[in-house]
């Protein structure tokens, strides 16, 4: 008899075959200090930093071809072994005493903490990256040999969870799923299984105590199921939903680039949200038109000092290069009193999505505002650059964001530095206030973007991090539609697009919907794209 397994589909496919368990020998940390001098330790340390780095510049290296959006997970790898913020840690707690494996443990305990306890579910999942390059430098301080997993036939990989550098290694002709214990729709495993295109499914309680090597079991990702031993009624019902998807799947690809048009003549353009060039990469093969939302906050974030100019725009100049002509909106850094941040000072708040954070705080840091500014005008001459606020309430606040940006405009024009001087400037909407008013800052923007997360949140006055209140999103309610449709109403009436950043605009519901109320734009997760486009041109052609 067969046995059922829940967890959260990824990809949306089937997959049936043998499994093949991949379990990590944990690294005995036993001596936490020792009496060695500081200066011996450190070069230690320091020689197995540089060892760590090569095998991962090697790694990139030889993924960077096959696999570009992979690949760019090691340069992250390898930014946090050169991160003084990392390495001032490490100094530390070796000063402490600490062994230098249990300096890096420390330090790697400490920052994965501070990543997991970001809002924002991508920046959350950037733990696991971190736990991951700690354990590399742990094993090369310790001389232990790097876990592989050596698959010599088609099998699928039950693992607790599996980092960046277990994947990198996979010969992935043979993987034909992933099960995972742990891992969200954000995790390294996920990236990699929509990467590739392989049937996974994450965050199964207890899987490895139900699975052993060569059981058979079938992958149903929609529905988010692991089926072991699956009777031959099973197995006769899902290769038929297979042969469907390969016919669905064709159908999906020839519709990705197609532009959605309605029946009434209007266009609604598909973009994507991105937080990083990766993702970047992920957007345009599912037929991204654009970036509607590029979050800049994790150049911002775990580190001692803000990023340079340089950094900031080397980062947004790559990824207005690889989308060219396309839009890139980019949203200014939106942070606040719910993250720690060693360089601002914030002060702790009793209810941080009502204090400090997005437009806010920039026009109370102007330096790092303008620092920011002067990077994306800077990246505006390689690629169409958009520039958008949040966390906009009221007018005054656009007028002096405004009169800052013309100040740095001023500002390269003495030094000559070449931007895009008809760079265009917008605003989120997520605040009622700005939504109900409009009208009155309509002429100091060029484009609306409607961050239905905190408009919905802030509309019901519930927190929506919060389980016990999570039945107040509601983003069919009445109340939310009005709000929408009078927004899209002042931006039509006043020759402005206006567009959805929001979960909503990938919700398969709510885009029919968006759709009527004549939205412009929408911006998803890349994954989503090619079905949500698949639905509006159904519905609307």
């Amino acid at each position: 008899m067969s046995t059922h397994l829940k967890g959260i589909g990824i990809t949306d496919q089937i997959a049936i075959g043998k499994v093949i368990i991949f379990e990590k020998k944990d690294i005995d940390l036993s001596n936490e200090r020792d009496e060695l001098p500081y200066e011996v330790k450190e070069k230690l340390l320091l020689r197995s930093i540089e060892k760590t780095k090569k095998e991962i510049e090697t790694l990139y290296e030889n993924l960077k071809e096959r696999n570009p959006q992979e690949a760019e997970i090691f340069n992250f790898h390898k930014a946090l072994l050169e991160d003084e913020y990392f390495l001032d840690k490490l100094k530390k707690y070796l000063k402490e005493n600490f062994s230098a494996s249990w300096a890096v443990k420390k330090a790697v305990d400490e920052i994965s903490l501070e990543f997991e306890n970001i809002e924002n579910e991508l920046f959350r999942e950037r733990a696991k990256d971190i736990k991951d390059v700690g354990e590399k430098l742990i094993k090369n301080l310790l001389g232990y040999k790097e876990s592989t997993i050596d698959i010599k036939s088609p099998r699928i990989i039950v693992a607790r969870d599996l980092a960046p550098s277990d994947t990198a290694t996979l010969d992935k002709s043979n993987v034909i799923g992933f099960i995972t214990e742990f891992g969200s729709p954000t995790s390294h495993t996920a990236i990699l299984a929509q990467a590739l295109g392989i049937p996974a499914i994450v965050g199964v309680k207890d899987v490895l105590n139900y699975l052993k090597n060569n059981d058979e079991v079938i992958l149903d990702t929609k529905n988010g199921l692991v089926i072991i031993n699956p009777s031959q009624e099973e197995k006769e019902y899902y290769y038929q939903k297979i042969k469907e998807e390969e016919i669905i799947k064709r159908e999906l690809e020839n519709t990705k680039n197609i532009p959605v048009i309605t029946s009434k003549g209007k266009r609604i353009k598909i973009f994507a949200n991105i937080g990083d060039f990766e993702e970047g990469i992920l957007a345009l093969k599912y037929g991204a038109e654009g970036v509607g939302l590029f979050r800049t906050e994790f150049l911002f974030l775990n580190r001692n000092s803000p990023p340079s100019e340089e950094e900031q725009f080397l980062a947004y100049r790559k990824v207005a290069e690889l989308f060219r002509e396309k839009p890139v909106i980019i949203r200014t850094i939106d942070i606040g009193g719910d993250k720690k941040i060693p360089y601002l000072n914030l002060e702790k708040e009793n209810n941080p999505f009502l204090g400090i954070r997005g437009l806010r705080l920039c026009l109370r840091e102007k330096d790092l505002f303008k620092t920011q500014l002067r990077a994306i005008l800077k990246a505006s001459y390689y690629g169409n650059i958009k520039i958008m606020y949040p966390m906009v309430s009221i007018k005054e606040e656009i007028e002096e964001a405004n009169n800052i940006l013309e100040e740095v405009k001023r500002e390269l024009e003495k030094e000559e530095e070449k931007y895009n001087e008809k760079i265009e400037v917008g605003i989120m909407v997520e605040v009622p206030s700005i939504a109900l008013s409009l009208e009155e800052v309509i002429d100091l923007i060029s484009f609306v973007s409607i961050g239905s997360n905190d408009l919905i949140q802030y509309t019901f006055a519930a927190d929506r991090t919060l389980e016990k209140v999570n039945y107040l999103y509601l983003p069919k309610h009445p109340a939310i539609l009005k709000l929408i449709k009078h927004v899209i109403n002042v931006c039509h009436e006043n020759k402005k697009e206006v567009g959805v950043c929001g979960e909503i605009a990938g919700d398969l519901e709510m885009v029919t919907i968006l759709a009527e109320l004549e939205i412009d734009e929408l911006s998803m997760a890349p994954t989503k794209i090619p079905l949500i486009k698949k639905i509006l041109l159904n519905l609307l052609n």
